[in-house]
Order: structure tokens, then sequence, then C-alpha cells
């Protein structure tokens, strides 16, 4: 009850600010589902399979491997530059495609995470707004009251409008908390995938040579194992 008569003597402000507060809500049910829940990895021991079968010759069997773990964003990276090198793409064209890739998989992990940090910030500014606008209501209020009156008046008044700080404050806090959260786990996740995709292309460049896998394309076969 304490709350709802807070948020009603707040004014119109407290509306934007609770529209603020369902949207941080929403994002912060969001990122921890993709950062947490949805997100998927390769094995620990996905590299260390990569290279066993390409240093056996077994091209197809390091492709198929990569595949299997498409669901992931390094078993993404790692498709394609298999892919490219099956087609006998030069060095650079691998770098330049890998880097693509690997700047798509980390714009979809990092593309909601900083609305976070935005909303808490408006919505303590909306709330600080919020207050002054009060605060000018209050004191223009008690111009014309009673001289004994007045000090009540402005208490009052005063009181009412920090209800919008409050409420913004509110919001702005456990915002910026999970956005810190949240940031900290994509930078832990970009880290290694940029650092895992930096490892196979140079894999790729010291296992499959353009001229080695056009001279030994036929012994890459599909039914050799590692």
């Amino acid at each position: 009850m304490f709350i709802v008569n807070a948020f009603e003597q707040g004014g119109i402000f407290m509306y934007f600010i609770l529209v603020f507060f369902v949207l941080t809500l929403a994002f912060i049910a969001e990122r921890a589902l993709a950062l947490y829940v949805h997100f998927k990895e390769t094995p620990n021991d996905f590299r260390e399979n990569l290279l066993e079968c390409l240093r056996n010759g077994n091209f197809e069997s390091a492709k198929t491997l990569a595949s299997k773990h498409s669901d992931a964003a390094m078993g993404r990276i790692a498709t394609l530059g298999f892919a490219l090198r099956s087609e006998a793409a030069s060095d650079e064209e691998l770098q330049a495609r890998m880097d693509e890739r690997l700047s798509k998989e980390l714009g979809e992990i990092d593309r909601r995470t900083s609305f976070l940090a935005m909303y808490g910030n408006v919505a303590t500014l909306v709330g600080l707004l919020g207050t002054i606008g009060g605060m000018v209501i209050a004191f223009a209020g008690v111009a014309d009251a009673n001289p004994a009156d007045r000090a009540a008046l402005l208490s009052q008044g005063i009181s009412h409008a920090l209800n919008c700080t409050a409420f913004g404050l509110l919001v702005a806090i456990p915002a910026l908390v999970f956005y810190a959260v949240f940031q900290n786990r994509t930078d832990a996740i970009t880290r290694k995938i940029t650092h895992g995709t930096t490892q196979l292309y140079h894999d790729l460049l010291f296992y499959t040579g353009v001229e080695s896998l056009s001279e030994k394309r036929p012994k890459y076969g599909a039914a050799q194992r590692c």
C-alpha cells in the first residue's frame, strides 16, 4: 500500500519510470537466458580433436566434426573455415571471411546488453526531473498559503516530489548491476571466441595449405577416421 501511495504521489513522471522498470525487467530476463541458458559452447577438447584429424590428414573428418557443433558460435566459425579451405580459398579470403563471421557472432552476443546501462541512467534522470518538477509545484503552491501552514505544505510537497527520485533509483540500481554482470559475461565469451578463432585460423594455415589440399584432396575421404 505504501508503494502504491508513493507512486500516486509522484505525479506523471512515475509512469515513465514504470515503463523503464518493465523494460529493464524484460531485458534482464532476455539477457540472462541468452548468455547463460541458450548460449552454446563447444567442448573443451574441440580444438584438440580437430587438430588430431588434421595431423592424420583427415580433412573431411575434421570438417564433419566442426559441423556437428554448428549450434555454437565457435562451431559455426570452424564450419565456415573448413568449407572455405575445401574450396581452395586463399589465406587472405580465409582470414577476411572468418573475421566477418566472428564479427557477426560477437554482435549477436552483445547486441542488447548496453540497453540496461541506458535504462538505468535514463530512469535516474527521469526521477530527478520529476523531483524538480514536483518541488517547483510545491514552492508555487505555498506562495499564497497561510504563513502558518507554509512549512507543513512545503515539507509535504518536497516529500512527494522525492518519490520520483526514489523510484528512479530503484529502477537504476538493478539495471546497472545486471549490466555489469552481463557485460562481464559478454567480455569473457568474446575473448574466448576471438582467441579460438585466431587459433583455428593458424591451424588451418599450418595444416591445410591450398597447394597441399589441391594435391592431396583424394586422400581426405569422409570414410577415414582420426
